[in-house]
């Protein structure tokens, strides 16, 4: 895995691969299709322009997002894992599409592992564990404390399945209960713990620093490793007390199965010449998403062990497709 404290030596390694690349046929040929599983402004969607814009200007060629948003994203699985395997058409997904889903369907029409070629992780984006700002809940222990002693009495909300699960995460972890309440987004539940009905809620970084920013929740935990510079303040899971709460969404390129391995390192490559463009880290900074970028190999092993993670959360929480 590459994180940004070794972003600088990427810049050499990717001129070297394109240097030696330039010598076989041009990639790409003509236009780049970026199919997205989300509407327009999603998280995936942000992050997968960031990258295209950057792409484009690069190869110089046009590069264009095409969101099929809806079906829990598997139309849009769909329609790449049946495209030509040329590079032409690559597919900015989610643990939705990878890793969500497997556990949610018995049968898909199309296989996460199987139907793509994996080129690299782009970035991950944490959860933060988030209370009504005027609680006097101050620590995640606190509020674990207060669920233990209250049982049946507590709610928690999301308005997506993987913050859903992000929760559920926590209270496997905090060994706490408390009951779900969904919403048809993240946003819409912030009101209800501001207003008592719920208790606790776990939501994506942007969301999170918005709400805390105008003072309606205030943060306790981070599902990462790491501190966000986005929420400086904010502890990880480890200095919560609650290490194994370690869980991001993430966004990732893939091509349909059977590109060519010489197009997936072109691609793996550009892409991590543009992860080094400071312009690029700025503007995911400001999304509270870090570049952590993966070899084909790397992508493959981490794809398969996501499968496995979400799949676990969401079968001992027995979520269901509602």
């Amino acid at each position: 895995m590459i994180t940004r404290r070794q972003l600088p030596a990427l810049l050499g390694a990717a001129a070297l691969s394109r240097t030696a690349l330039a010598q076989g046929p041009k990639f790409p040929p003509g236009r780049v299709t970026i199919v997205v599983p989300f509407p327009a402004g999603a998280t995936t969607d942000i992050g997968a322009r960031i990258y295209a814009e950057r792409l484009s200007a690069l190869w110089g060629q046009p590069v264009v997002i095409d969101n099929k948003g809806g079906g829990n994203g598997i139309p849009a699985a769909e329609s790449v894992a049946r495209a030509k395997p040329d590079g032409l058409t690559l597919f900015a997904t989610s643990a939705m599409t990878q890793a969500v889903n497997p556990a949610l369907y018995d049968k898909l029409p199309y296989d996460p592992i199987e139907d793509f070629a994996p080129i690299t992780r782009i970035f991950t984006s944490p959860f933060v564990l988030l209370v009504d700002a005027k609680s006097p809940i101050r620590t995640a222990a606190e509020l674990a404390a207060k669920l233990k002693a209250e049982p049946g009495k507590n709610n928690f909300g999301a308005g997506s399945l993987p913050a859903r699960v992000a929760s559920e995460l926590y209270k496997f972890a905090a060994g706490v209960e408390a009951v779900y309440v969904g919403y048809k987004s993240n946003p819409q539940a912030i009101p209800d713990v501001q207003g008592g009905l719920l208790t606790f809620m776990m939501i994506d970084t942007v969301n999170a620093k918005i709400a805390i920013d105008r003072g309606a929740l205030k943060g306790l935990l981070l599902s990462d490793s790491e501190r966000s510079p986005m929420l400086p303040d904010i502890p990880t899971a480890a200095e919560a007390g609650l290490p194994d709460v370690l869980l991001t969404t993430w966004t990732g390129y893939y091509a349909p199965k059977g590109t060519p391995r010489e197009i997936v390192d072109k691609i793996n490559a550009d892409i991590r010449a543009v992860a080094a463009q400071p312009e690029v880290l700025a503007r995911l900074d400001a999304m509270g998403s870090t570049p952590k970028l993966m070899s084909p190999e790397a992508f493959a092993a981490f794809g398969l062990s996501e499968k496995e993670r979400w799949g676990k959360i969401i079968r001992q929480a027995n979520i269901r497709l509602e």
